[in-house]
């Protein structure tokens, strides 16, 4: 009957992406902030990788888990703004369906590396703080690069399976997707066959690859925030803390942000709203993390006033 029922129904071979509307008075500004944002997280992102690389004084687990990050920041924001920003510019806001799982896929693999890396800059900080005197021995050079492959091939083996049950969907009825990328709920709202066992499935794998890095990132601030509190200075609790700061700033802003998009109920809420949402940790948290990193630590500062001062003469 199911079958029939698709038989008799258009199928769909290309989305609309509705994103912020269609104003003609609209779109250059969007276009033109967008682009701002795009340039400058690249570039600031480029630039950080560049002084890890080139400042041996860097060359320390936590820069180059940090130097990981921002090479994932730059794919991150390249898996949604250039498409975006060609809408805005042409109007042409269809986007093929393979193309738009293919995006969701990247999106996917992303944003689950994204997770795992924070949590291993976490797990790193924890050892810093709590076990200085073994640091180096668990954070050698062979720990650090075993960390960030395995954050990357796991994201990747997820989400792989993920999407060789989502090309098996087809679309019929409604082609619009009231967003600005293609995301995974909007998608599986135009399916018009049961998606009951992808839902789980993608429940599942979202909880390994979301949940867990979230509680072990939530387990190592635990401890960090208690050894702290245990130093009996004020300099020494001080400089403690500084050293994890950054990075606990970054993590709120990307958890309190995607859990309000995905977790907090969103019957009521407006999409213009969740849209916001959605920016926040798809463009700006990749703007931001080399912003934040940057000005809170003297040494990335001082690297690159050096730089500068190397170029400038």
């Amino acid at each position: 009957m199911e079958k029939t029922e698709v038989r008799n129904q258009t199928l769909i071979v290309e989305f609309i992406l509705l994103g912020f509307g269609s104003d003609p008075e609209l779109q250059p500004l969007l276009f033109l902030l967008f682009l701002l944002i795009y340039i400058v997280t690249v570039a600031g992102n480029i630039l950080f990788v560049v002084l890890v690389v080139t400042n041996k004084h860097l060359h320390i687990p936590m820069y180059f888990l940090l130097g990981n990050l921002s090479c994932l920041e730059i794919c991150y924001t390249s898996a949604i703004l250039p498409r975006l920003l060609a809408s805005l510019l042409t109007g042409d806001r269809t986007i093929s369906v393979k193309g738009c799982i293919v995006q969701l896929y990247f999106f996917g693999i992303l944003t689950s590396t994204e997770n795992l890396l924070l949590t291993a800059m976490s797990y790193d900080r924890y050892l810093a703080i709590c076990n200085p005197l073994r640091y180096a021995a668990l954070m050698s050079g062979r720990v650090c690069w075993q960390l960030v492959a395995g954050s990357w091939i796991s994201s990747f083996l997820l989400c792989t399976i993920v999407n060789v049950f989502f090309f098996q969907l087809t679309f019929c009825d409604s082609k619009e997707i009231d967003h600005f990328f293609c995301d995974f709920s909007p998608m599986i709202k135009l399916s018009c066959v049961d998606t009951q066992t992808l839902e789980l499935l993608t429940f599942i794998i979202s909880v390994i690859g979301t949940f867990v890095p979230f509680l072990l990132t939530l387990t190592s601030y635990i401890c960090i925030i208690t050894t702290i509190l245990r130093i009996p200075s004020r300099i020494g609790r001080q400089k403690a803390f500084s050293t994890c700061s950054s990075h606990l700033i970054v993590l709120a802003v990307l958890y309190v942000t995607v859990l309000t998009v995905y977790v907090v109920p969103t019957a009521n809420v407006p999409k213009v709203l969740h849209k916001i949402f959605s920016i926040f940790y798809t463009v700006l948290t990749p703007i931001i993390n080399p912003v934040i990193y940057s000005l809170r630590n003297k040494e990335v500062n001082e690297s690159l006033r050096k730089t500068i001062l190397k170029l400038v003469a």
